[in-house]
């Protein structure tokens, strides 16, 4: 049986839903559970919350232009604004920062079948896009390009304005697709201001239920359909709407502590683990940068390997992540952290800490004296 969760600092792979996300969902399949394509009613009163939530998502981005279609959660909202925008496009180039989660690599390397060629985007040593290769890598046949708002292993912060500079300059004709997952509610990305044409978002990172996301798409993207059916969601997304999971969305949107202490605290939890770990390293931007996410800090504790210390804590009840939750059972080097050109060493004993607005001072504490113990206990031992 698994120790009493202590600390939980694995946010970037999921979050705790909040009461009044799941007292929303009840509501919805117990009052609203109507299909809102119907014409009575109760059916329009369903309606309207779905409405109401394309609304706020488009107030959160800062934007009244454009619209939003429902998905099933992040890895479908980049599907459909990668494969949907470029179904129909001229044959042309595709780039892609070597950061992204699979959802956009995997999608835009797809894209070779239908005559694009996708071309990856380096990453400076502390995981920043770098400009200067984007701007050799962009030509004038150019179609999309796709940059993360924050990446989801080393929290590190995309410099979306400076890439959207250069497509306006090089390439303007190709569309900018952000992948806002680890960011949505956490940083400000005002989409029109910023020249972005489409940002993918999902629900169970801020605090909503599973299974439901969305696709925020600007006036000039021409999407096609991966699916097809009864033409929901203006014919891009066909299939009843998941009307419990909006609503769940709705109330996570509404009720995310846009003001809270998530940078004060990972860099109290830094400066502890800092102060008595010296051969730690930081994989990412200096935490305290403006490059650096508020809610997500990569470590190295070489020589512990990253599973090993990963399981010490959990025995203690303290969960923390060692890469994307999507990809961190398979046993290989995160593409990441080889983007950055790191050792193999570091890599391999990379811990990822990701917070919520509702941790404190003392569940900081807890975990930097947990890994500190820790690591003092496993640092003798080394896998030969």
């Amino acid at each position: 049986m698994s120790a009493q969760v202590k600390v939980y600092l694995d946010n970037s792979a999921t979050t705790r839903p909040q009461d009044s996300v799941m007292d929303a969902m009840r509501e919805a399949m117990s009052e609203r559970y109507f299909n809102p394509s119907a014409l009575y009613g109760p059916a329009l009163d369903a309606e309207k919350l779905l409405t109401g939530c394309r609304r706020d998502i488009m107030q959160a981005l800062r934007t009244a232009a454009g619209r939003v279609i429902f998905t099933s959660g992040g890895t479908e909202a980049d599907n459909l604004a990668i494969i949907g925008a470029m179904k129909r496009a001229q044959p042309g180039r595709v780039l892609y920062s070597a950061g992204e989660h699979p959802a956009v690599a995997e999608s835009c390397k797809a894209l070779s079948t239908m005559g694009h060629e996708a071309v990856e985007i380096p990453l400076r040593e502390d995981g920043v896009l770098d400009l200067s290769a984007l701007e050799a890598l962009i030509t004038d046949n150019t179609r999309l390009i796709c940059v993360m708002q924050i990446n989801n292993e080393t929290g590190a912060i995309q410099p979306l304005a400076e890439v959207a500079a250069l497509r306006d300059r090089l390439c303007p004709a190709a569309l900018f697709h952000v992948d806002g997952v680890q960011g949505f509610l956490r940083h400000a990305c005002p989409v029109s201001q910023l020249g972005i044409d489409s940002y993918a978002l999902s629900g169970h990172k801020i605090h909503g239920p599973k299974g439901i996301g969305a696709l925020w798409v600007s006036n000039r993207v021409k999407l096609q359909p991966l699916a097809h059916g009864g033409g929901q969601e203006d014919g891009l997304r066909s299939g009843t709407e998941n009307t419990p999971g909006i609503a769940g969305l709705a109330a996570a949107i509404a009720d995310y502590p846009r003001q809270n202490d998530m940078r004060r605290m990972k860099l109290m939890l830094y400066e502890r683990l800092r102060e008595s770990i010296p051969d730690m390293k930081v994989n990412g931007p200096d935490p305290a940068s403006l490059s650096a996410a508020d809610h997500i800090l990569n470590l190295s504790f070489p020589p512990v390997r990253a599973e090993t210390m990963l399981h010490a804590l959990e025995a203690i009840g303290v969960l923390v992540g060692n890469g994307s939750a999507c990809s961190s059972r398979k046993k290989k080097l995160s593409h990441v952290l080889s983007a950055m050109r790191l050792p193999a060493a570091d890599i391999e004993s990379a811990i990822r800490f990701s917070l919520n607005p509702f941790l404190g001072a003392e569940d900081m504490d807890c975990a930097a004296d947990c890994v500190i113990r820790n690591y003092d206990a496993l640092k003798h031992f080394t896998r030969r």
